[in-house]
């Protein structure tokens, strides 16, 4: 992967923005802080932040792209097994075959598999990464969702976010939305990445790391 250039209204939601663009995570990628932002004064005078990021290949080396469908059969394979370990039936579907790629689970009664707030499926996501890397010995992004839940997760994020900027914009006050994963966060910083009226950055750490909708 080349070098690009990342403009959004901070720093952190330029981050972001590149893990979700990239496929990548934070520690994989060097950034390079081009420009901070500003806020100004009255909106006057404010500007975006722009930053450089550089993937940054692992030692073990980069999974090529396209990736070859033996690559895709081990992690398929891996998801197969971590089902038959947890004692649930349910079929893996390969949603894409590109970096990053991506997987569904489908199948019934699969609501144990996602735990509130998606926090099972995240871990889910996160072993069958591991596992995948182990075995590949090369890092691989990958996405694992379990019957079209993030999709419809997501979905429901980018409204919501649409409809917090015009209560924020009406009402002329932030609003700071309930703890979310850092891929929930990245949803709703890039749905207003773009909205001329309000800006947003995320406070708190941890698992207690929410974003806040402000005016520009």
């Amino acid at each position: 992967m080349e070098e690009i250039e990342i403009v959004a209204a901070t720093v952190e939601q330029a981050i972001e923005k590149a893990e979700a663009q990239l496929g990548l995570r934070r520690e994989q990628f060097k950034v390079e802080v081009i420009r901070e932002e500003r806020a100004g004064v009255l909106g006057v005078g404010s500007r975006d932040a722009v930053i450089r990021v550089i993937p940054i290949t692992t030692p073990e080396g980069a999974c090529p792209e396209p990736v070859e469908g033996a690559v895709v059969e081990v992690a398929a394979n891996v998801l197969d097994t971590l089902l038959e370990l947890l004692g649930v039936t349910g079929r893996v579907e390969v949603l894409s075959d590109e970096i990053p790629l991506s997987f569904d689970i489908t199948g019934e009664d699969l609501g144990i598999l996602i735990g509130r707030r998606g926090q099972t499926l995240a871990a889910l996501e996160y072993i069958t990464k591991l596992i995948v890397t182990r075995r590949l010995e090369a890092w691989l992004p990958l996405s694992v969702d379990v019957a079209g839940y993030k999709k419809r997760r997501y979905d429901s994020l980018q409204r919501l976010a649409m409809y917090l900027a015009e209560q924020v914009k009406a009402n002329r006050r932030a609003i700071t939305m309930e703890p979310m994963p850092a891929d929930e966060r990245r949803i709703v910083h890039l749905a207003l990445a773009d909205n001329p009226d309000v800006t947003t950055h995320s406070i708190g750490e941890g698992e207690s790391r929410k974003v806040v909708v402000v005016l520009r």
